[in-house]
C-alpha cells in the first residue's frame, strides 16, 4: 500500500490526451529542492470523462484544493459534502478521494512535496503546522469572500510559475505559506487553541506519537506501540498520569484514543488493500483474527468482512 507517486499523478492527469506528462512540469523544477505545481480544476474536469476515476489512496505529496461546485471529499474515514465552495488540505499520511457530483466545477489546486518547504527554505516544519496535525479540519466550506481571496493566491501562483523570475520558487513558497496560513485562520477555534501547559504538551506529544505509527504500507510492517503502557513508556510518564491527562484534555482514555486510531487504520486497510484479514490483524498487533474481529465490531458495529463488502 505504497502512496501514489508524482509520476503516477502526472500520467493519470494526462491520460486520454496526446500531451506527454513531462509537458506539465513547471520550468526548471528539476533544479529545485522538492516539487511544486499548480493547476486549474477546469483543466482537470475537461478530460474527466476520458480518465479513470480518482482512487481512494495515499499520495506521496501534499495537495491543497480550492473547489467551487457540488462535490464530495472522502478523507481518511470521513466524508464531507461540499455544496458550493470548499478548501481542502491533503497530506501524504492520509488516503483521500475527490468525487465531483457534476461537471460544473472550477477552482485551483497545487501539489508539493515536503522537501519544497524544508525549514532551511521556508522557516517552517511542515508536519508541525496545525492544519496538518491530527484534530485539525482538513476540509472546509468557505464563503464567497474567502473563496475570492484564496483564488487570488492561486492566480498569483499560476502567473509566477510560468515567469522567468530567477527567484520565482522562493516567491511561490511565500504564496504557499500564505495559503496554508489562510486555511489555518479558518480553522474552528478548538483546533488551534494554544494552551501552553504541561497537560497540553503531553497530549500533543501523545497525538504526534500515535499518528507516527501510521500508515502501514506492507503486511510485514507492524505497529511498534500498541498499548497505553507502550505510549507512556515512550513518553517517559506513568501510565496512570498519561491516562489522567488525556481524560482531562480530550475526555477519552488512552486506550480509547489508541483504539479509535487503530480502527481507522483497519478501515483503510480493509477498503484500500487486498490484504487478508489475518494479515491486517497481525500488522495491527492483534494476537489472532478472533481478537481483531471482536475489536473491530465493537468499534464499528460491523465485522471486518461485512465492512469490506
Amino acid at each position: 500500500m505504497k502512496p501514489n507517486s508524482l509520476e503516477e499523478f502526472y500520467t493519470t492527469f494526462n491520460s486520454g490526451t496526446d500531451v506527454a506528462p513531462e509537458a506539465l512540469l513547471p520550468p526548471d523544477i528539476q533544479r529545485e529542492v522538492g516539487h511544486f505545481n499548480v493547476f486549474r480544476v477546469a483543466d482537470l474536469i475537461a478530460g474527466y470523462r476520458h480518465r479513470p476515476p480518482m482512487t481512494f489512496d495515499r499520495r506521496a505529496f501534499y495537495k491543497i484544493s480550492l473547489i467551487r461546485g457540488r462535490s464530495r471529499v472522502e478523507n481518511a474515514d470521513k466524508v464531507v459534502d461540499i455544496a458550493r465552495n470548499g478548501l481542502w488540505f491533503a497530506t501524504s499520511r492520509v488516503p483521500y478521494r475527490w468525487r465531483p457530483q457534476d461537471l460544473d466545477q472550477t477552482g485551483y489546486f497545487c501539489i508539493f512535496t515536503d522537501e519544497f518547504l524544508l525549514p532551511a527554505k521556508s522557516g517552517v516544519v511542515l508536519e508541525e503546522l496545525p492544519i496538518f496535525q491530527p484534530g485539525a479540519y482538513p476540509v472546509l466550506e468557505v464563503t464567497d469572500a474567502d473563496y475570492a481571496a484564496i483564488e487570488g493566491i492561486f492566480q498569483r501562483m499560476t502567473l509566477e510559475i510560468n515567469s522567468t523570475y530567477a527567484y520565482k520558487y522562493d516567491l511561490l513558497r511565500t504564496y504557499l505559506l500564505e495559503l496554508i496560513h489562510f486555511g489555518q485562520k479558518l480553522q474552528p477555534a478548538p483546533a488551534l487553541a494554544h494552551t501552553p501547559n504541561a497537560a497540553a504538551r503531553v497530549t500533543a506529544l501523545f497525538a504526534e506519537l500515535l499518528e507516527r505509527q501510521f500508515p502501514l504500507e506492507t503486511p510485514q510492517q507492524q505497529l511498534r506501540l500498541r498499548t497505553a503502557k507502550d505510549y507512556a513508556d515512550h513518553l517517559a510518564v506513568h501510565v496512570n498520569h498519561l491516562n489522567r491527562v488525556l481524560k482531562e484534555t480530550t475526555g477519552r482514555t488512552t486506550t480509547a484514543l489508541i483504539g479509535s486510531r487503530v480502527a481507522q487504520e483497519a478501515k483503510i486497510l480493509l477498503k484500500q488493500t487486498n490484504w487478508n484479514i489475518s494479515e491486517i490483524a497481525d500488522s495491527l498487533g492483534f494476537a489472532d483474527v478472533a481478537h481483531f474481529c471482536n475489536f473491530f465490531k465493537r468499534q464499528t458495529g460491523l465485522p471486518p468482512g461485512a465492512f469490506r463488502e
